[in-house]
């Protein structure tokens, strides 16, 4: 038995040597500056040479671009397209290109730009494409940062610009990354993205101010600081029913007809407001919490602290809880009457019609950062290294008989069950149903691992979806839900420099629709659109037929393009094979929350270990040491992607 036992140890160990090997190595022609993935399971990087597209799943290169001096800004995924825009400026030279992901190709270029597209806003169906762009952002971390944005509209299929205005100030942008003393790129992801509804387009830099979507022409505009004390996106991203727009920020909401786009009515004196939520004819808004420091990427709390009701009708308060410590965290719904959300100490529970609280219990979860519904009802309450489940109904109800009071015994040190229908009763408090932590490492350079870490934790949100929060089963509201997935910024690709608070109001609203606007390659090749079960196709048929009777695409500068050695037949398998691989994508739900930490024996080595989120089991291993900070992951392929120097490599997420 104990040979047996050795044997197996020794298989593990040979196993995890060869499972710790790269899956594909590919080897660019220069540094590389920057790597991102996308929704089709293709993987972007750039030199300051050239851009390549590879295949995420086998390493193949699909095609590579030669343009120069490209960085973390230079290229931007267009949301529910199959194009990307490429920013590039050599000297005098400044142009913006809208490329096909999938060949390279070039669909149209505009000259008329100058900067990096630092944020956008789509809307396929009307051929509208507003960008925002900056020029010479790049410089130290630390150092209080302006300039001065300008948007560009396009028509999407043509490139042809509708207008474009600059802002009539400088704001203050974002580093890119923390974790280093050089030079890096400044970005707009303290800013919420543009947004274009109801034929207008929305900014959201200097205050809210809106355009009309084909002439430019100014709306009302409501000026404010944003980024309150230096903090990243304290105003709430803005969210819509039926008749209003809601936008946050001054410490006040508005309520923005969707007709005549005059504000009806405020809401003042609510504090900083970074989460909303409309149900039904309520409009439920967070105060307070936890936010990323622009100049150096640190957490800071910021109140009052507590979540607010208010009637969308008229704009008057219905209630407001105030009763939360520091370290407030987003809010999720458990149903559609119930609210949690926790703070320093306690996970809370009120009731969404009364704002009073039901319940409350400790738990013991250091620097707590966000809070979810898993799929099994529970509430999940997670920071940086740890993560613990509760039973939603194990607290809030009055536990009278001796035998429920037995169920409870032996519980935690330092927990507490605090029953709102009885102030006087304290007894122990179920024990979490299941509680992992995992520190990371404590060897290596304390700001890079620190980095590493949070990007770890962070990758959850960026599938996170439904389960993150029940809301969007309560609210069912679909065409909203994909309006606001059609804006791009660097929150999708950067993540790992946010708060875990954060990254969790957003994730409800970051996910991929099942819409797709085909501009490229494949609105060219026979048969492919049938093939497309799942994915509704948003390329208006005038478009559509518009790129179909246009000469081909430029493929001056493409090189090493797959799709030209590929027969008719295989090039539409190829291409299946992409948008099957996005299709999955719009139906993925993040079930792992990874934490980077030493491995456990047979390991023995620093790596990530990806705990499902459902069961609070240790359920995967990625065995990467040193992973660069930038790292990302495919949750659909199952890879982990780091740079080292020139070369771009891949490695199994392997489940237990």
């Amino acid at each position: 038995m104990k040979v047996l036992a050795l044997l197996f140890c020794f298989l593990l160990l040979v196993s995890s040597g060869a499972y710790a090997q790269s899956v594909w190595q590919a080897n660019l022609d220069g540094k590389i500056e920057f790597y991102q993935t996308t929704d089709f399971g293709i993987v972007v990087a750039g030199t300051n040479n050239s851009l390549f597209a590879f295949d995420g799943q086998t390493g193949e290169r699909l095609w590579r671009k030669k343009t120069k001096g490209l960085d973390e800004t230079s290229v931007t995924p267009v949301p529910s397209t199959d194009l990307i825009l490429v920013s590039t400026d050599e000297g005098d030279k400044s142009r913006v290109e809208a490329v096909d992901l999938l060949s390279g190709e070039t669909l149209w270029r505009s000259d008329k730009v100058k900067g990096d597209v630092m944020q956008l806003a789509v809307d396929p169906a009307s051929d509208l494409l507003a960008v925002v762009l900056v020029k010479k952002a790049r410089g130290k971390t630390g150092e209080e940062f302006k300039r001065s944005p300008v948007v560009h509209v396009f028509a999407l299929s043509s490139g042809d610009e509708l207008w474009k205005k600059e802002l009539s100030s400088d704001v203050r942008m974002m580093p890119s990354r923390f974790n280093t003393t050089d030079e890096v790129d400044y970005t707009l992801d303290n800013y919420r993205a543009p947004l274009i509804l109801d034929g207008r387009v929305y900014l959201f830099y200097e205050g809210v101010t809106s355009y009309d979507a084909r002439s430019g022409k100014e709306g009302e505009r409501d000026r404010f600081k944003v980024n309150e004390d230096g903090l990243a996106l304290t105003e709430a991203d803005p969210v819509f029913d039926e008749k209003y727009l809601y936008t946050s920020g001054r410490g006040k909401i508005r309520a923005i007809n969707r007709k005549n786009f005059k504000t009806e009515w405020e809401a003042k004196d609510l504090g900083v407001t970074p989460e909303m939520a409309v149900v039904g004819n309520v409009l439920y808004v967070r105060t307070g919490g936890q936010f990323t420091r622009v100049s150096d990427g640190e957490t800071e709390d910021k109140g009052a602290f507590g979540v607010s009701a208010i009637d969308t009708r008229n704009g008057k308060t219905l209630w407001r809880y105030k009763g939360a410590d520091k370290g407030l965290t987003n809010f999720v719904f458990a149903d559609a009457n119930t609210i949690l959300v926790a703070d320093k100490d306690d996970l809370i529970k009120l009731d969404a019609r009364t704002g009073k609280k039901t319940g409350a219990l400790e738990h013991d979860v250091e620097r707590a950062a966000f809070v979810l519904v898993n799929e099994s009802g529970a509430a999940v309450v997670g920071g940086r290294d740890e993560i613990a489940a509760f039973g939603i109904s194990d607290f809030g109800s009055r536990i009278s008989d001796s035998k429920d009071r037995a169920n409870y015994a032996g519980l935690s040190k330092g927990q507490s069950f605090r029953d709102d229908t009885n102030p006087k009763s304290e007894i122990r408090n179920p024990k979490s149903l299941w509680r992992v932590k995992h520190k990371a490492p404590s060897r290596g350079v304390f700001r890079i691992v620190a980095g590493i870490a949070l990007r770890a934790a962070a990758i959850y949100f960026r599938y996170g979806g439904l389960a993150t929060s029940a809301l969007n089963i309560v609210r069912g509201a679909s065409i909203a839900r994909s309006v606001l997935a059609l804006r791009w910024s660097g929150l999708r690709s950067r993540f790992g420099s946010f708060d875990l608070t954060t990254l969790a109001t957003n994730s409800a609203r970051s996910f991929v629709t099942n819409q797709i606007g085909l501009y490229g390659i494949a609105a060219r090749t026979p048969n492919i659109i049938n093939r497309l079960n799942g994915l509704q196709l948003v390329t208006p048929s005038s478009v559509r037929n518009s790129l179909l009777s246009r000469a081909a695409p430029s493929r001056a500068d493409v090189a090493d393009s797959v799709l030209d050695r590929l027969d008719p037949v295989r090039q539409v398998e190829r291409l299946s094979d992409y948008f099957l691989r996005r299709k999955r994508l719009a139906a993925l739900r993040g079930n792992y929350m990874y934490f980077y930490t030493d491995l456990p024996k047979p390991f023995d080595k620093k790596g990530l270990v990806g705990v499902n989120v459902h069961t609070g089991k240790d359920a995967r291993f990625i065995l990467v040491s040193d992973p660069d900070p930038r790292f990302t992951t495919d949750e659909i392929l199952g890879l982990l992607y780091t740079a080292d120097g020139a070369s771009l490599k891949a490695f199994d997420v392997l489940d237990r």
